[in-house]
């Protein structure tokens, strides 16, 4: 598709970016959208609110994070400088907490005590659990069974710090049947509960008010980088499930035009529907990635040639997702970003060799950003820069990965 300029990305009063988003729920979530709508519309406009949370992300989750120049596997591409956000060093080890942290003080506001969140990776349950500890909220968090076996560390972590995790059986036992436990539950809870969703997805104001959260990470990296270098890098490249940890770098680059904004969608095993988790992908013979409406929202949605959801396939929880963020729809559709696949085997060989190279051992949904950010680096002067968000650390998924090798 021809490159468009976009020099803004910002929704419209009901929640769209151009056709995708919007708000696509059951009659009873209308109002409690409403009001968290109204509650975060104030607090964006409030500097006191801001002020709060920028000292907790500062005192408490420790920002800012560094941007690391990584010169190994800068020697090891051969081409531009790279460049590590280092969102991995954050309280609870990802990006996850930036999100969590602003989520729970709109929660405290609004008077809920309660509060249901979805996890994949566990990640988001980890940050959320810890936040509502820090202030004595009860803690109820949905994960699917797959993930429960996959990311056994973080459930335990999730339980010690006062959460209950509820085991998902239902359809793939992944993060979309968690959403939809989590959104019944909602539904059903709605006078008391606050729903703090994890990721830049799902009805209206939740994909703007996670970006708005996230976009930290892009404010940081933009001053680092002309800190260190003197101009803006050539590119910004970041895994995308549900797209939270991409859009939060992208989104105070979108004017910059001379950017690149390159997201890595999890390839899996293979090219067939159920064997990956590219949204943006088509199979002629199986369906793949079309738009359509799922958990709230409209998107590319992975589907079968009859519409329905199809299932996914992902070595990391956290990517394994039929649908992506709304404003990653439109920013794919108006060319301003491009999405790219790296599969299981390649996000594995990005996991070891940073870990060889720069003694960082990242988690599995990051390691898929690894070597696409070398074979992009190797394309570009030295004199350019890259910037790869390394959205978590990898401790959760060492045994996993331990396993696989030993097969």
């Amino acid at each position: 598709m021809q490159k468009s300029q976009i020099t803004k990305s910002e929704p419209d009063e009901r929640g769209h970016w151009g056709r995708f988003g919007g708000r696509y729920v059951p009659e009873i979530l209308v109002a409690p959208l409403e009001e968290l709508t109204e509650e975060f519309t104030r607090a964006r406009h409030d500097n006191d609110f801001w002020q709060k949370l920028n000292q907790l992300l500062r005192d408490y989750a420790g920002r800012p994070t560094p941007l690391f120049h990584a010169r190994r596997l800068t020697a090891h591409a051969g081409g531009a400088q790279i460049y590590l956000k280092r969102e991995d060093l954050l309280h609870t080890g990802a990006h996850k907490i930036n999100n969590a942290m602003g989520q729970v003080l709109l929660a405290r506001q609004m008077g809920k005590r309660r509060v249901i969140a979805e996890t994949g990776a566990g990640q988001h349950g980890v940050a959320t659990a810890t936040v509502c500890a820090l202030f004595g909220l009860r803690c109820i968090i949905y994960m699917g069974a797959e993930d429960v076996r996959r990311q056994a560390l973080n459930v335990f972590q999730m339980r010690l710090l006062g959460a209950e995790v509820i085991t998902v059986n239902a359809g793939t036992r992944t993060l979309k049947d968690a959403i939809n436990e989590a959104m019944r539950d909602w539904v059903t809870n709605v006078h008391d509960t606050y729903y703090l969703l994890g990721s830049a997805l799902g009805p209206h104001p939740y994909p703007l008010m996670v970006r708005e959260f996230q976009s930290v990470i892009g404010r940081e990296a933009r001053e680092q980088m002309l800190s260190a270098s003197g101009k803006l890098p050539r590119a910004l490249i970041a895994c995308v499930g549900g797209g939270s940890n991409a859009i939060g770098l992208f989104h105070p680059f979108i004017a910059d035009e001379q950017v690149r904004l390159i997201g890595v969608e999890a390839g899996g095993r293979g090219d067939s529907l159920g064997e990956h988790a590219a949204r943006f992908h088509t199979d002629a013979k199986s369906g793949g990635g079309r738009i359509g409406v799922l958990q709230g929202m409209m998107s590319y949605v992975l589907q079968d040639l009859n519409g329905q959801i199809a299932t996914t396939h992902s070595i990391s929880a956290g990517l394994d997702y039929s649908a992506i963020g709304p404003e990653h729809a439109f920013l794919h559709d108006n060319g301003r970003a491009e999405y790219i696949r790296s599969s299981d085997s390649e996000a594995l060989e990005g996991l070891e060799l940073c870990a060889k190279l720069e003694g960082i051992i990242p988690a599995l949904e990051t390691a898929h950003a690894i070597m696409p950010a070398i074979q992009i680096a190797r394309e570009l002067p030295r004199d350019d820069a890259i910037i790869v968000n390394l959205s978590g650390r990898g401790d959760k998924d060492v045994q996993l990965v331990a396993d696989l090798k030993n097969r």
